[in-house]
């Protein structure tokens, strides 16, 4: 009952950060984007974490299987590389998600007055967003 208790307390405020972040009337404004940029960072931690926790269990039932037959340790080596694929891509994907999120609305970005009535603490995030961006796509050969 209290797993069930937390898991819907999480839902409710996770889906009353996500309906603060777009309620804005049609333009994304400095206090949506910060809901928005808080969404995002939440999101991707709890879908990192999950992943982890799934890859970790994963290992574990693999380590153990092959310590009780080790004939069958190449057949179940193949498939727990098939599915730390597919738990990577979930988190690839969410990833993926919060770039949208993040960067929906461009003309709040780079238009000049669009970042006028944000916060510094919304102004660092974007500053600190587009440089990691930068150099991750620079050392992965994109730019």
């Amino acid at each position: 009952m209290r797993k069930f208790l937390m898991i819907a307390l999480n839902t409710v405020a996770l889906l009353g950060m996500a309906s603060l972040a777009f309620a804005a009337d049609g333009k994304l404004d400095a206090g949506a984007l910060g809901f928005t940029c808080l969404a995002a960072s939440l999101g991707i931690g709890i879908a990192a974490f999950g992943c982890g926790i799934g890859m970790g269990l994963g290992l574990k039932g693999a380590c153990e299987g092959i310590a009780r037959n080790p004939d069958v340790s190449g057949k179940i080596t193949g498939t727990m590389i098939l599915a730390f694929a597919f738990i990577e891509s979930l988190a690839i994907y969410s990833l993926v998600i919060i770039f949208i999120l993040i960067y929906a609305n461009t003309s709040v970005y780079y238009s000049p007055t669009g970042m006028a009535g944000a916060s510094q603490a919304t102004l660092f995030f974007h500053s600190a967003l587009e440089k990691i961006l930068s150099v991750q796509l620079t050392f992965s050969g994109f730019l």
